[in-house]
């Protein structure tokens, strides 16, 4: 079967968690969290949780966790923490929890942060991967990245990936 195919009978509307990942940023401050999920909306998507959670460990575990088994969230997106400095965790409370890595997307994200940002997308440690029976993306917390991740490629690819998820 191919991609077009594969696409057409994708699902249509899924249910989306957002975490936000700053030790300096509210729900009312969270910018690119807020944006992420009028676009969700706007692509036909319904967010189901939406936090933001310190720069530690054990709270974006927590957090996805919660997003995924209690909310029902089919795809995380978190934005945040995913840097190079020692408070930027994301990366490493998540990526031992993949059971699969979707390791094209931090490709993606890198090719097209450096037609945006010059060499200093090498800074960014964004990833992707499923979780059980979801999609899980980290992201910078910078609204621009989230912006270009978003509508550059989750959004166009996320049925399309749960398609894949869901049918086991």
């Amino acid at each position: 079967m191919g991609t077009k195919t594969h696409k057409a009978n994708a699902p249509r509307h899924i249910k989306v968690g957002i975490i936000s990942v700053s030790t300096t940023r509210s729900l009312a401050d969270d910018k690119s969290g807020q944006w992420i999920a009028k676009r969700a909306a706007k692509e036909g998507h319904r967010v189901v949780s939406h936090v933001v959670v310190p720069d530690a460990v054990e709270a974006v575990r927590q957090a996805l966790s919660e997003a995924m088994d209690q909310s029902g969230a089919q795809a995380v997106l978190l934005t945040g923490g995913t840097g190079i400095s020692a408070r930027d965790v994301t990366i490493e409370a998540v990526r031992p929890m993949f059971d699969k890595e979707l390791s094209a997307f931090a490709f993606l994200f890198a090719q097209l942060s450096f037609e945006q940002i010059d060499s200093a997308a090498m800074l960014s440690r964004a990833t992707a991967g499923i979780i059980g029976l979801s999609a899980v993306f980290c992201m910078p917390g910078s609204l621009k990245a989230c912006k270009l991740a978003c509508k550059a490629l989750i959004f166009p690819e996320l049925g399309h990936i749960l398609g894949h998820v869901l049918k086991g």
